[in-house]
């Protein structure tokens, strides 16, 4: 099995946040982190209907990232797609 889709593993077998959080805590550095939880911020961004270019001025953060996001949210197959509108 290749190491992602064991780290894929372990993930899915995590059940309470306080341990996924001691778990990125361990293997991520804050910066991974931050990557993370920024990327997951501008998904919101654009699904609250934000501009792209707002993002990039809020987020300091490309158009490129930005873009590859606004792609994610027009597939009606995206799982991230459907995460967002879940949980925000």
């Amino acid at each position: 099995m290749s190491e992602m889709k064991e780290l894929i593993e372990v993930f899915t077998k995590i059940s309470e946040s306080k341990e996924m959080d001691k778990l990125f805590s361990e293997i991520f550095t804050e910066a991974e982190r931050d990557d993370f939880a920024s990327r997951w911020g501008l998904m919101k961004d654009l699904q609250n209907g934000m501009s792209q270019r707002s993002i990039a001025k809020k987020r300091h953060i490309s158009l490129c990232k930005i873009t590859r996001g606004a792609k994610l949210l027009k597939d009606d197959k995206s799982i991230t797609k459907n995460l967002i509108k879940t949980y925000c």
